[in-house]
Formats: C-alpha cells, structure tokens, sequence
C-alpha cells in the first residue's frame, strides 16, 4: 500500500467523525434550547427607523455566557442584517434568514464589547443588544459595516432603552 492510499485511509474517516460530532453536539444543543420561547412577531406597520445600520447579526447567545450560543429560531447563525431602531422596537433584518424583532419592552440595555460566540474584533467594536425573551436573558450581537454607524446606533438604542419604561408607565402596563 503506498503512502497516497495510507493518507487517505486515515483521513477521510477523521473527517467522516469530526463532521458526525459536530452535528451531535449541534443537535444536543437544539434540544437542550427546546424551552425557548418563540420570537415576537414583527409589527405589520413599524414607525420610520431613528437609525438603520448595514453590518453582521453575529449571534444570540444567553446573556452574560459570551459562548452559550442560542441555536434554535435561527438566532445563532451569522449572517448580514440590517438593523433599524424604531419606536416599537430594534429589528435585525437578515437575508436568507428569519428577522428578529425584539419588543421595546423587552429591551435591557446595549453596550458594546469585543467579541461573541467565535466571532472578536477589535476593543468595542461589537454592539450587543441585551434583551429578554420570556424569562430567558439573551444577548444579540450586531458588527456594524461602517465604524462612523456605530456611535449613532447605540445613541438611539440607548434613547429607546431609557424611553421604555416611561412610555410603558404611559400606556398603563
């Protein structure tokens, strides 16, 4: 047997076990997130967008676990998005995939960091969006395409975060 056939014997299932364990663990984790509650609906009629920003949706992973990625609704592929802020809400608009619409209500806070579930950039070049959905904290990273796009993005995430419990004492909730 020459040293071609050898290779090839010991490779191809090296590569055959690796793929097989990623989908097991891909799959464990599915149904470990099984409890998690089912995304918003995004609003038929959303008011004009404060701001819109074209960059990454890295991921959703749980809040304060930078590696615990959320797999299932599709929140935990990366993906382009364009993220808006209205009034009702943030929505990360991604091609190919489901938007996420996180409610105004359900908005925690914004800051920004330097990486989330594989993906690091440079000092605060991540905004995370930390929000709740049900009783589950989450965090949804977005990298915006332009830097000049993100200090006005969290600007107006901030506004809408600090907005959120006056206009829900308003409404009577």
């Amino acid at each position: 047997m020459d040293n071609q056939t050898l290779t090839m014997l010991i490779t191809v299932p090296l590569i055959v076990i690796v793929l097989a364990m990623i989908w097991w663990g891909w799959r464990n984790r599915l149904r470990r997130q099984s409890d998690v509650e089912h995304l918003p609906e995004v609003p038929a009629q959303l008011s004009p967008a404060a701001v819109v920003v074209d960059g990454q949706y890295v991921a959703t992973t749980t809040a304060g676990d930078w590696l615990d990625r959320i797999a299932v609704q599709g929140l935990g592929i990366r993906s382009n998005a364009e993220l808006s802020v209205h009034a009702e809400g943030v929505l990360f608009d991604r091609p190919g995939a489901a938007p996420v619409f996180i409610p105004r209500a359900a908005l925690e806070g914004s800051r920004q960091d330097s990486g989330m579930a594989g993906k690091f950039v440079e000092k605060d070049g991540l905004v995370v969006v930390s929000w709740k959905l049900g009783s589950r904290g989450l965090d949804t990273g977005f990298r915006a395409r332009h830097a000049a796009d993100k200090q006005p993005l969290l600007d107006a995430l901030q506004e809408l975060t600090s907005a959120a419990p006056q206009a829900d004492a308003d409404s009577g909730k």
